[in-house]
C-alpha cells in the first residue's frame, strides 16, 4: 500500500512541477521585458528538471519498463496527478506572477518537511530543489508585492488576478488519505503543516501592500490528485506531447 500511495504522491510532486515549468516555458517570447523572459525561462528549467527527479523515481517504484520521459509524454490527461493550479493559463503577467507565488509558497513548504523524510531518496532530491524554490518563491513574493503595490494599474491587475486564481488553493491544503500515512511514517509532508505554512506565507506578502486576502477556499468539484482536471490541462498536453507522440521512437 506504502508503495503505491509514495508513486502517486511522486506524481503529484513530478506532475505539478512539468505543469507549471510548461506554463511558464510558454512566455519564451512573450515576456515585459528581456530580463525577466530569462528569469521565467530559469524557473521554467529548474522546475523541469526537479520533475525528471521526481518522476525517475516514480518509474523505478512502479518497474513497469516507463521511464521519466514515457511518464511525462505517453499519459493521458487522466493520469496526470498535479495540482489545479498549475495546469490554469497564464493570463496576464499579474496572473502569471501570482500563481507562480501561490504554488512557490505551497511548494517551499513541501520541500522544507520533504528534506527531512525517512526515505533518503525524497530528502535528497527535495534537500537540491529546497535550493532553487527559495529563490523562486523570493521572486515571486517580490512581483506580487510589486505589482500590488505598484502602479494603479498593475494594481487593478493583482487585484482581479485574485479571484481568478483563490478557488484552485483550495488542494494547496488539502491531502489524502494516503498522502497523511505517508506523512504519519515520516516520509511525506504533513498536508496540515503544509496548508497553514502556505497560509501564514501568503497573508504576510498581502499584507505588506494591503491585498484583500479572501476567505479559505470551498471544495472544488475537481481534484487533480484524482486525475480530475479543468479543460486547460489537455489542451497543454496536446502541445506538449505532440513530437513524442507523433515520431515516438526518434532520437537526438
Amino acid at each position: 500500500m506504502h508503495n503505491q500511495a509514495l508513486i502517486q504522491y511522486l506524481l503529484l510532486l513530478g506532475d505539478s512541477a512539468l505543469i507549471q515549468g510548461q506554463r511558464l516555458c510558454q512566455w519564451c517570447g512573450h515576456a515585459p521585458a528581456l530580463e525577466e523572459e530569462l528569469a521565467l525561462m530559469n524557473v521554467g528549467l529548474d522546475l523541469v528538471g526537479q520533475a525528471r527527479n521526481w518522476l525517475e523515481y516514480a518509474a523505478e517504484l512502479s518497474d513497469d519498463g516507463l521511464d521519466a520521459d514515457a511518464l511525462a509524454f505517453r499519459r493521458d490527461e487522466r493520469a496526470y496527478r498535479n495540482l489545479l493550479l498549475v495546469e490554469q493559463p497564464n493570463g496576464d503577467f499579474a496572473v502569471t506572477m501570482l500563481k507562480q507565488f501561490f504554488y512557490d509558497a505551497w511548494h517551499f513548504a513541501v520541500l522544507q518537511e520533504l528534506s527531512q523524510s525517512q526515505d533518503p531518496r525524497i530528502a535528497g532530491i527535495a534537500a537540491k530543489a529546497l535550493k532553487e524554490v527559495t529563490y523562486h518563491l523570493r521572486r515571486s513574493g517580490e512581483w506580487v508585492q510589486r505589482l500590488g503595490g505598484g502602479t494603479e494599474e498593475s494594481r487593478r491587475r493583482m487585484l482581479a488576478a485574485i479571484p481568478l486564481l483563490w478557488r484552485f488553493t483550495v488542494e494547496l491544503a488539502a491531502g489524502s488519505d494516503a498522502e497523511l500515512r505517508l506523512a504519519e511514517a515520516g516520509i511525506g509532508a504533513d498536508p496540515a503543516q503544509v496548508g497553514a505554512a502556505w497560509l501564514k506565507q501568503v497573508s504576510a506578502i498581502f499584507a505588506s501592500v494591503e491585498l484583500p486576502l479572501p476567505k479559505a477556499a470551498n471544495h472544488f468539484y475537481l481534484s487533480g490528485r484524482t486525475g480530475l482536471h479543468s479543460e486547460h490541462l489537455g489542451l497543454l498536453l496536446a502541445e506538449m506531447q505532440f513530437l513524442p507522440r507523433a515520431y515516438p521512437d526518434a532520437t537526438w
